[in-house]
């Protein structure tokens, strides 16, 4: 099973909503974007591709002393370091326990108005979707797991729903600050501590 998947390859047609709200009245009713879809405890979850990097089949993660829970540990990611959430656990659901499906989905995101990288765990990626303005529905108040404020919008394909995370929402300032604070290892002492466990 390969998963390297580079999200730099799909075509966007010049579409970034990073920044947008679903009820932006320059977005055309028929224009569509694109979302990766991924599951987390048998919950259909995705993310604009423009916040995502690539895909990669899950690999060892090097456990950083002190830092938060939700915080896996870091991976050399072609010689840089880049901290690993577990989205479970940020979301009050069980431990990841990582099987053949798991990926860790590298994603950017803005630490103080600065993009940075990060690896978020999920159970597995599913597929590359589009959505039109109409498609989407505002968050509920209720009737989730996840805290509202992390929801950009409720999506319906093929007669499902799929809730659309806004990743820069995900985590607060101050706990993307902990994760760069505890990802401040050097390519070299990840290999290091791999190679002696």
């Amino acid at each position: 099973m390969n998963l390297m998947i580079d999200m730099s390859n799909i075509d966007q047609n010049g579409v970034n909503v990073m920044n947008k709200e679903i009820t932006d009245s320059n977005t055309a009713v028929d224009e569509p974007v694109q979302y990766l879809t991924f599951t987390l405890d048998d919950e259909s979850f995705a993310t604009d591709i423009t916040q995502i990097r690539e895909v990669l089949e899950y690999s060892r993660v090097t456990k950083v002393p002190r830092t938060p829970d939700y915080m896996r540990g870091v991976i050399n990611l072609r010689g840089s370091v880049v901290p690993v959430v577990d989205l479970r656990l940020q979301f009050e659901m069980e431990e990841t326990e990582p099987t053949v499906d798991t990926c860790i989905i590298i994603v950017e995101v803005e630490i103080d108005g600065q993009p940075s990288i990060l690896g978020a765990l999920a159970d597995s990626v599913q597929e590359v979707i589009e959505l039109r303005r109409d498609q989407l529905e505002p968050a509920p108040r209720i009737g989730t797991r996840v805290n509202t404020a992390f929801i950009r919008a409720i999506g319906k394909y093929d007669d499902n729903f799929v809730i659309i995370l806004d990743m820069n929402k995900v985590f607060s300032v101050d706990e993307l600050l902990d994760l760069k604070d505890g990802s401040n290892m050097s390519s070299a002492e990840v290999d290091d501590t791999v190679a002696e466990e």
